[in-house]
């Protein structure tokens, strides 16, 4: 529950529209769900404005399923990163309304009405590789309630791509830059905007690239000032924080 919530709930009981058993069997799984094998933090929107976000590797299909099902008692919009299409196709069975994003890898469920921001965030990727990160952040920032603009694969190899569509990226309020090889997209954006350039290194690239590695050093060198860095792949982390300046 987030706050609004809680503020009706406490106003129908004030105003003897529910008595106060009822507003506690609202509140009694706060500020956690103990399912045995998870413990569902309940109280996050109300600490940090965002429900919880359900990482789902390395959890069992019947898991992802469970938390699912419980979350969906409480009303809110669900998303889960990296699952697999077979913890989808369970998540459908309890919830016809779950989307999944194959590239991105997420399962969204949206519960509640909530307003898009007027201002939005630029998603800017170097390359195609590069789209499963492109669209981990893409359905983080939407489920999260912003605007958001794609712009891909204007790296550095064909520069002029990129200032095609510099005013859009230069509109945004905050900019997600996605890139591998060696990440030097960054900090040529970094250099043309005056927004907070939130940099993602991927792990796309030959050998010396070890895996993103080379691109995240680059990204953590850069002589760009507004740069700051995510971890390798981490378009979920890029996002929630670019949510979280769009919003200020």
């Amino acid at each position: 529950m987030n706050k609004d919530e809680i503020k009706v709930l406490l106003e129908q009981v004030k105003d003897n529209k529910i008595d106060v058993v009822q507003a506690l069997e609202q509140l009694e799984d706060l500020p956690f769900k103990d399912l045995g094998f998870a413990k569902i933090d309940n109280h996050r929107e109300l600490r940090v404005g965002y429900p919880e976000v359900i990482y789902c590797e390395g959890k069992t299909v019947e898991q992802v399923k469970d938390i699912i099902k419980f979350m969906l008692t409480k009303n809110n919009n669900i998303l889960g990163t990296r699952a697999t299409e077979e913890m989808y196709d369970a998540v459908k069975e309890i919830c016809e309304e779950a989307e999944y994003n194959k590239l991105g890898r997420t399962i969204v469920i949206k519960k509640k009405e909530q307003q898009t921001t007027e201002s939005y965030i630029a998603i800017v990727a170097a390359g195609t590789s590069d789209l499963p990160v492109v669209e981990e952040a893409y359905e983080t920032a939407r489920i999260l309630g912003n605007r958001v603009e794609k712009i891909i694969d204007v790296g550095v190899a064909g520069i002029h791509r990129l200032f095609s569509r510099l005013d859009e990226i230069r509109g945004a309020k905050v900019v997600i830059v996605i890139a591998g090889m060696e990440g030097a997209l960054a900090s040529v954006i970094g250099g043309l905007v005056d927004k907070p350039v939130i940099a993602v290194p991927t792990s796309v690239g030959y050998g010396a690239n070890f895996g993103g590695v080379a691109a995240l050093l680059s990204m953590l060198n850069s002589c760009a000032s507004g740069v700051t860095v995510v971890n390798i792949d981490n378009g979920f982390g890029a996002a929630y924080n670019a949510s979280i300046i769009n919003k200020l």
